[in-house]
């Protein structure tokens, strides 16, 4: 059976009224009386109604995630960061995978806000931008366009791609390809490829790109002694490429990936890859969507992190 808001208040032996102040964060109590209302919240398993709590115009203590895909650790590991980081706020989120698939993205959002969630964290770029230009609710997005009145929250790229770069030149490697995204987003993630290319350029040396389809079809053993990957796990399948054919990593070849996740650290120590700052870049996506709700009218800038590189 479902605890209601008097079980609470019986159990506590208080009023309805200040289990419900307690709830709302609402008047002075003493923290006597909010400790027993907690407890008996707990015991009883009692859950406050989000949504009851919205349509009284009040906060629901909810944000929404959405992230194209959680198989990949950098985004795994960001959007854990966000909860833990939310839950210390008194925020619990509503975490959605829109698997890079525009419907899905559109379904998610609609159900974010059929719940009434206080703002959305969104780090996939499924939908047009015309669609989240119609959008009114607050938004921050992790290193995409989506609107000129959304702003973003990105680490460096242009720098990420200017470092990975410059490894492959102290190496000197001589047959150099270059993962492409294939993203025709107005995207700080380009910015990656536009550091890579104008450092290249400025030394001199030559490159050739291939996207990411045609990683499976290419023998990269045989034509490149160098590859900048455009994440860490598509380096790591590069790499199996280069050791099933008797290279050694660092010695032979050079492969360089991107994101740098704890993950990918423990396991694969031996990756050089550009490293975003997973802690800091929900610090700053969170603050800037409480910045957005608390001012649903001021212009918010949008925020660039520092990037670094680890060989």
């Amino acid at each position: 059976m479902v605890a209601k808001l008097q079980d609470v208040a019986k159990l506590a032996g208080v009023s309805v009224t200040t289990v419900s102040r307690v709830i709302n964060n609402y008047g002075s109590l003493s923290e006597k009386t909010i400790k027993k209302v907690h407890q008996a919240m707990n015991q009883l398993n009692y859950q406050p109604n989000a949504l009851a709590r919205a349509m009284q115009g009040k906060p629901s203590k909810f944000i929404g995630l959405i992230f194209p895909n959680l198989t990949n650790p950098f985004f795994a590991e960001l959007v854990n960061e966000l909860e833990h980081q939310l839950f210390l706020k008194g925020y619990k989120t509503i975490i959605a995978s829109s698997a890079e698939n525009r419907e899905i993205e559109h379904e998610y959002l609609n159900m974010l806000f059929a719940n009434q969630v206080d703002g959305i964290i969104s780090g996939s770029h499924n939908l047009g931008i015309e669609e989240y230009q119609r959008l009114t609710a607050p938004i921050v997005s992790f290193d995409r366009y989506l609107s000129d009145n959304i702003p973003i929250v990105a680490a460096d790229s242009y720098r990420g791609g200017k470092l990975a770069a410059r490894f492959m030149i102290q190496h000197q490697v001589d047959r150099l390809a270059v993962i492409i995204d294939e993203d025709t987003s107005v995207s700080p993630t380009l910015n990656r490829l536009q550091g890579v290319v104008d450092y290249l350029n400025d030394q001199e040396h030559n490159f050739i790109t291939l996207t990411k389809e045609e990683i499976d079809q290419t023998d990269f053993a045989e034509q490149f002694d160098g590859v900048i990957a455009s994440n860490d796990v598509q380096a790591l399948k590069i790499i199996s490429q280069y050791r099933q054919s008797g290279y050694q990593v660092n010695r032979d070849f050079f492969v360089t990936g991107y994101d740098g996740s704890q993950l990918i650290c423990q396991i694969a120590p031996q990756l050089p890859t550009v490293v975003q700052p997973i802690h800091a870049l929900a610090e700053n996506l969170i603050s800037t969507l409480f910045e957005r709700i608390a001012n649903p009218r001021k212009k918010i800038e949008s925020v660039t992190l520092p990037v670094k590189f680890r060989e």
